[in-house]
């Protein structure tokens, strides 16, 4: 797939995202957090040719779309967006069938990889990180950028992805994808999303909450997801979605490991043909 392509679908997976009512993220419907719709525009839009960038290796892209992105914003918007979409990209670049190409990307990955990587998440500062025994990414990385992210990936589902082959994006995501594909594209995403809070304590509320506020969280997203028909139109489907939504903004609830990997969801879909 063309540079230009790739950096199109990126975009565009971003910006179908924050379409959707997602449940404690930032979204058209409703801020959050601190940060508004305009933050993540501004991050997508400084990201994207970085994240597409002809020929580069993953740690490079990672590296560069976060310092675009925190050039354009001062914020933290989209480091997980960026860690999962940048190996997806170098295997569209690489052509042929995506999910094997990305199996070659992620063994492919070196300790540069990592050491960019580093750079970038020390530079994004994400909350609730803490420390690691060894491996630490506040500390110079002596392993390759999938082995790192295999030693967090009991406790970070976005690094799982990486020791997985993007397990989680094929196996929930692009698998709810496929089955709404006659609904339209703002309740894909949500539907994606909320697949993703009800499958597994959300990482990002499980680091700064613990695990018992995480699995309350899942269990409530279990539970509406279960309320909403998702062939409805919004006036029909918001309601309980808008309702879970302030009611997690009110206890400060972020489920961004579920926003980062809905947008990883769409822009697979849009690498492998399957827009949403």
């Amino acid at each position: 797939m063309k540079p230009s392509a790739i950096e199109a679908a990126f975009r565009a997976a971003c910006l179908a995202e924050l379409d959707a009512l997602k449940a404690g993220n930032v979204h058209r419907h409703s801020g959050g957090h601190g940060m508004e719709v305009a933050h993540f525009e501004a991050a997508a839009a400084a990201a994207a040719p970085e994240i597409a960038r002809p020929g580069a290796r993953v740690g490079a892209r990672i590296e560069a779309a976060v310092r675009a992105s925190f050039a354009a914003t001062g914020l933290n918007t989209n480091l997980g967006i960026v860690l999962l979409c940048a190996p997806l990209a170098a295997a569209a670049e690489a052509g042929g069938d995506l999910r094997t190409a990305l199996a070659g990307v992620l063994d492919g990955l070196d300790v540069e990889d990592a050491r960019a990587a580093y750079r970038a998440i020390a530079l994004a500062n994400p909350g609730g990180l803490g420390r690691a025994e060894e491996h630490d990414v506040q500390e110079e990385p002596r392993i390759g950028l999938r082995d790192a992210m295999a030693l967090a990936a009991a406790r970070d589902r976005i690094a799982r992805q990486y020791a997985s082959g993007f397990a989680d994006v094929w196996g929930i995501g692009l698998a709810r994808l496929a089955e709404l594909v006659d609904t339209e594209p703002e309740a894909q995403a949500e539907a994606v999303h909320l697949a993703f809070m009800s499958a597994f304590p959300d990482s990002h509320i499980a680091r700064k909450f613990g695990e018992d506020i995480a699995e309350g969280v899942r269990a409530q997203a279990e539970a509406v997801a279960r309320t909403v028909a998702w062939s409805a139109p919004a006036a029909a489907r918001h309601p309980p979605l808008a309702a879970f939504d302030a009611s997690l903004k009110a206890r400060g609830l972020n489920p961004g490991t579920s926003a980062d990997l809905t947008v990883a969801t769409l822009f697979a879909g849009r690498l492998g043909g399957r827009s949403a």
